[in-house]
């Protein structure tokens, strides 16, 4: 007893420096929180701008039919490029943020989309276009959205379903980009509006710089102050000390105790939903965790993780997830890039389309926020909303068609875009919701990579069966019917998750054995 006494004392002396970290750590808490909101407002800032870009092709799409001569067909696979690449560069981006971390991927996505954007100036054909307005803005496009979208995955776990919400209702900021670039294209041509666009793309840098990784010691002193009973951990579990670690692989290499504070699925230890599973995993973890403080031997470094990590293609909730990704995006930018020619072959302006795709970035604005809130009561599974969505979005364009008068467009437009922006508002946290956030680079990689295929060929295939039938109707029957296949995957989401049960059962008995 005596020695225990002993060894407790000597434990408390050699502690006693961390003592008055208290104030420490709720400051460090609160700068967190602050670079936490600062991802949130960068996330926000790509969806105005590039979601912005993508949602206006519409406009440039009539503009570059009648300058360069091009057929429909021809003329959207800019579009199409564009948009895919967004997500068939999502692997090669995951790559690029493993080896440089997301902030560097976030600025070089940056100088891509505004350099595409100047270059497309000089351009005289489709095909010069579908390099300088759809490769490079596509691989920019991609290296901005993932790297902020994994990066608020990573600093805002608790509440991610609305966070994220928030960060891309900045897509309903279109309503002010459609008049905005019609308006830029009247007084200055199509060139001078990319002119401008490309230097307002250049705002994506600085903001990039709010992509701060977490630094490894911020978890640790989260889960010592939540294991003495200190209320600076449990106050606020939407910083990144009460989220996951937003460290890079070479960090956590560095600190490989703070990996112990991660619980499966990706929840963090802080997380209320987890509670026992935390203190289970903390006290197992508490000697080690006191020990982190001093230099690790080389025995103890993790093996490197590779760049690029092929265990997600062994999952069958990601394919779950990918149909639904696959099939949903197909169909989200049909309508969107459609809808501004259709009201022209209708006989209304071009001025009356951009108000259309205006209109329906307002509601789309607020859709979002709606159903992240609305998500985030967990009232029930999250992807349990998105199907709902889903279904109602497929049959909103089935309907489209009929809508023959501006009136009618405005009303299809408005129930388009609040169907579209709460199932859109949904996707992250419906696969944070599934697979967690340990892996979430190479799932969502892997997904928009996939993703990308199908978006790749959507609007092509839209714009051949107008070429074909002299309609845009089949276009709009076409995404409604995408839309509508998007959702089946998820009725074996149960039987999925009880299969990956079953079989991490099997692999644990020979070793319990």
């Amino acid at each position: 007893m005596q020695q225990q006494g002993g060894h407790r004392k000597e434990d408390e002396e050699l502690e006693a420096p961390e003592a008055p970290s208290a104030g420490k750590s709720r400051g460090t808490a609160a700068a967190a929180g602050g670079w936490a909101w600062g991802v949130v407002f960068h996330f926000f800032l790509v969806n105005v701008l590039v979601m912005g870009m993508l949602k206006t092709f519409g406009i440039f799409f009539v503009a570059f039919r009648e300058e360069m001569g091009g057929s429909s067909e021809q003329v959207s696979w800019i579009g199409s490029i564009m948009s895919s690449l967004r997500f068939l560069g999502a692997p090669l981006v995951a790559v690029m943020c493993r080896r440089l971390g997301e902030r560097p991927t976030s600025i070089l996505g940056a100088g891509l989309v505004a350099g595409g954007c100047l270059l497309s100036t000089q351009a005289t054909s489709v095909p010069f276009l579908c390099f300088s307005m759809g490769l490079l803005p596509g691989m920019g496009f991609a290296c901005l959205y993932q790297a902020a979208a994994v990066m608020t995955a990573k600093r805002c776990r608790a509440r991610l379903a609305f966070c994220n919400a928030l960060a891309r209702s900045g897509m309903g900021l279109t309503f002010l980009m459609a008049p905005f670039t019609q308006l830029l294209i009247e007084a200055y041509s199509w060139q001078g509006t990319l002119l401008i666009f490309g230097g307002i793309m250049l705002n994506l840098v600085p903001s990039s710089m709010l992509l701060w990784p977490v630094s490894p010691q911020v978890p640790r002193e989260s889960a010592e102050n939540q294991h003495l009973g200190s209320p600076v951990a449990k106050k606020d579990p939407e910083t990144p000390g009460g989220c996951l670690d937003g460290s890079t692989p070479r960090e956590l290499q560095e600190a490989p105790t703070t990996e112990r504070f991660v619980a499966p699925r990706g929840r963090a230890v802080s997380d209320p939903a987890n509670p026992s599973l935390g203190r289970a995993i903390l006290e197992s973890s508490e000697t080690p965790t006191r020990r982190s403080h001093k230099p690790l031997a080389a025995t103890t470094k993790e093996p490197s993780q590779p760049l690029l990590d092929f265990s997600p293609l062994k999952d069958p909730v990601f394919f779950i997830f990918t149909w639904s990704f696959l099939f949903s995006h197909l169909a989200y930018f049909v309508p969107y890039f459609h809808l501004v020619a259709r009201a022209r072959t209708l006989g209304l302006s071009s001025r009356d389309g951009s108000y259309l795709i205006a209109v329906a970035g307002m509601t789309e604005t607020l859709s979002q926020l709606f159903s992240g809130w609305l998500a985030d009561r967990d009232w029930t599974r999250k992807y349990h909303f998105h199907v709902a969505y889903l279904l109602l979005c497929g049959a909103t364009n089935l309907l489209g068609p009929l809508a023959t008068s501006l009136p009618l467009l405005l009303a299809y437009s408005v129930a388009l875009a609040t169907f579209c922006g709460a199932f859109m508002a949904l996707v992250l946290p419906v696969l944070v919701d599934l697979v967690g956030v340990e892996k979430l680079h190479s799932y969502l990689g892997f997904a928009a990579f996939f993703a990308g295929i199908a978006a790749m060929g959507g609007p092509p295939l839209a714009g051949w069966l107008y070429d074909y039938t002299q309609t845009y109707a089949c276009s709009f029957l076409f995404a409604g019917a995408c839309a509508l296949i998007s959702p089946i995957s998820f009725l074996f989401e149960p039987s999925a998750q009880k299969w990956k049960l079953k079989k991490a059962n099997l692999n644990k008995s020979p070793g319990s054995g």
